[in-house]
């Protein structure tokens, strides 16, 4: 059968699209090429997807009704869904609000609106965000955290896309799963993230802006870890219909001074650093409890930055050729 990935020139979702592939699925990939980073990135991660047997690329913007519904008929045999497709990135929510509600509110009401019409449909697995924890204080964050306290609207969108979907799986009987993501790094991974800002302000001699005078922790998860942990997820739907919620993330929270230093004796340059107040949208410190993601599924990370970094490293110099 089918799976319908969204977002399949983005970084998790090139990704994901690589491991179905892989083992045999057949891919059916949808994209806008968004330019709220430079397309020629996604552009290269689909270019070795386009010659994978059993893979159909569809440009087409998840808000758009008509251009979703004839994809959904063109491809009938769609059972699966890993929706992906999603306007990022917290500060940017305050420089153009209307992308996201557009992209992540109303493309999210579309794709479960499409979802509850495939006759086929096993499961619909969706990226939600550890930003929709907010100011939260107690570390690890577990689902079962209150989360009516969002600090930006990126992660107004995202519980939104979870309290949607927790109605439509109680309206229609659907099987949904929603996965909470913590700072997902890797190969390909987006230009606005803070790896590919450390890698490329260092080679580039310049100025890396740390926010919250650097007091700062991130739970960084390598991209194959995320992977393997999503397509878990996606194998194994709930045995009745209704709405599930996880992190995917390694549950240890480094500190973003580390995580430079590490950049640091990779490159083998001196990292440039000035530290400033933070802004809004900003969460101080986020760690992932995962051991529900464990229980039900299986799946533990496996790879931590000591390892991840140095990976990131090399791709970001041959991509780059540096």
């Amino acid at each position: 059968m089918t799976v319908l990935v969204t977002g399949v020139a983005g970084f998790i979702g090139s990704a994901v699209a690589r491991a179905l592939l892989a083992r045999g699925d057949a891919v059916v990939g949808v994209d806008n090429f968004s330019d709220y980073y430079d397309p020629v990135l996604k552009f290269a991660r689909l270019k070795p997807l386009r010659d994978r047997p059993g893979f159909t690329f569809v440009e087409a913007d998840i808000a758009d009704r008509d251009a979703m519904t004839t994809l959904v008929q063109r491809h009938s045999t769609i059972d699966r869904v890993v929706h992906l497709a999603a306007q990022p990135g917290v500060r940017h929510s305050l420089v153009d609000p209307y992308v996201y509600v557009r992209t992540n509110v109303l493309g999210h009401l579309t794709m479960l609106e499409l979802a509850r019409g495939l006759s086929k449909l096993r499961h619909f697995v969706y990226a939600s965000s550890s930003s929709v924890y907010g100011g939260n204080r107690t570390l690890p964050f577990t689902v079962e955290d209150r989360v009516d306290n969002p600090i930006s609207l990126y992660a107004v969108t995202k519980r939104a896309d979870e309290l949607m979907s927790g109605t439509y799986a109680g309206l229609h009987g659907m099987k949904l799963t929603g996965l909470r993501y913590f700072t997902v790094y890797g190969p390909w991974g987006r230009p606005d993230m803070s790896p590919y800002i450390f890698a490329k302000a260092i080679f580039d001699g310049e100025t890396i802006p740390l926010y919250h005078l650097g007091f700062v922790k991130r739970d960084f998860s390598y991209i194959d870890d995320i992977v393997a942990g999503t397509v878990a997820v996606l194998d194994k739907p709930q045995a009745e219909p209704g709405h599930r919620l996880f992190n995917l993330g390694t549950s240890q929270s480094a500190d973003i001074l580390n995580v430079i230093a590490l950049f640091e004796k990779t490159i083998g340059r001196e990292a440039k650093i000035e530290l400033r107040p933070s802004e809004p949208g900003d969460v101080l410190e986020t760690a992932a409890d995962i051991a529900a993601t464990t229980r039900e599924f299986g799946w533990t990370p496996k790879t931590g930055v000591e390892e991840g970094i140095p990976r990131f490293v090399a791709w970001f110099k041959d991509y780059n050729r540096l």
